[in-house]
């Protein structure tokens, strides 16, 4: 076989290759973020599974038990979380329904509650050209419509979350299991040599537990932020609902609003003007620039990055990603900046290369 044969038997077979990956990221691309999310949780649970597997010495009964220990953590919290919030917003919706029946039903209330707000901005509820009730009905009708929508789609998205769940666990156990040989294979098939390979698993890791510092950080602070203005406005349940809006911190883009915002509503409807002005500055201000400051710097202290390039990583990665482009981001970032520095310093020292877990 000649040069020029061996030429194009080597572009036959590149082109194949790329297009048999492209077909397995077709195929995989459904299931994408729960791959990701499993490979987070194993990272994250890596010592505890390694503590697991020093008592029971079963790679497979350690994974699992590991993938249970990963399941108790997170369902038993969120069910006691969910039971205390349906407590807390049957009492709410009581205590309104009773007012609501003080003054008439429903309606009369909320037109008896707008009154004095629209006022104050000039709007006379009393003029021809004014129908207060139509409005309010027209607003009415627009939020039961949205709030529909928000439960159908919910309703829909069960099914995939349950099968995105159990990807991610199946996922999990196996990385927990077969996670040494994993790594190994992929030392044997990257381009690269074994320190060159074992720093990029490195900083991969290192984003990924810096990642979650920073979540915990910004969910403790705008936590408890939030419990602390609950706290001084007299509103009902400060901690517990001071721990859902740490919880929702970790939602892109929406976060703590999540709380306050129908906090602040509520505050309105009893008449409680200055005390919702006081927590919708409080935290719009104090608490939404949080995230924009200590997210980055808790980041950029462990995985050695400038708290700038963090914040566009975590912001980028939430708009292309979602939730899971808060662990993409950084992690792509640093994994890019290694990349760059072993293109221009092949040799890789042995300092640089320690040990994921």
């Amino acid at each position: 076989m000649n040069s020029a044969q061996k030429r194009i038997q080597q572009a036959s077979l590149a082109l194949l290759a790329f297009l048999a990956l492209y077909l397995c990221y077709t195929i995989i691309r459904p299931f994408l973020y729960a791959i990701i999310a499993a490979i987070a949780l194993a990272i994250l649970f890596q010592p505890l599974h390694q503590a697991i597997l020093a008592r029971v010495r079963n790679p497979s009964w350690a994974a699992g038990l590991s993938v249970l220990a990963v399941v108790i953590l997170i369902v038993v919290p969120a069910l006691w979380l969910g039971g205390a919030l349906v407590g807390e917003i049957r009492v709410l919706y009581s205590s309104l329904a009773s007012k609501s029946a003080a003054d008439g039903g429903w309606e009369m209330w909320i037109l008896h509650r707008l009154e004095r707000p629209l006022a104050y901005f000039g709007i006379e509820t009393a003029s021809p050209e004014f129908s207060l009730k139509t409005a309010v009905l027209g607003w009415l009708d627009a939020a039961s419509a949205t709030l529909l929508r928000i439960v159908r789609g919910a309703l829909g998205n069960v099914a995939g979350f349950l099968l995105d769940s159990v990807v991610t666990l199946f996922t999990l156990f196996f990385l927990l299991r077969d996670g040494h040989a994993i790594r190994q294979h992929a030392s044997e098939v990257l381009p690269l040599d074994r320190q060159q390979t074992e720093r990029l698993f490195t900083e991969i890791g290192r984003t990924v537990i810096a990642n979650m510092y920073g979540i915990l950080a910004v969910a403790l602070v705008q936590g408890g932020l939030i419990a602390l203005i609950f706290a001084l406005l007299g509103l009902p349940s400060p901690l517990l609902w001071g721990l859902v809006a740490g919880l929702c911190s970790m939602i892109p883009l929406l976060g703590p609003p999540l709380v306050w915002v129908p906090a602040a509503i509520y505050l309105l409807s009893v008449g409680q003007y200055a005390k919702a002005a006081i927590l919708v500055a409080f935290s719009a201000g104090v608490v939404g620039m949080a995230d924009n400051f200590i997210r980055p710097y808790v980041i950029s202290g462990h995985v050695n990055l400038h708290p700038l390039l963090v914040f566009f990583a975590l912001l980028g990665g939430a708009n292309a990603f979602g939730v899971m482009g808060l662990f993409i981001g950084p992690a792509v970032l640093s994994v890019t900046i290694s990349l760059v520095e072993l293109l221009r310093s092949p040799r890789v020292s042995e300092t640089s290369t320690a040990p994921l877990t």
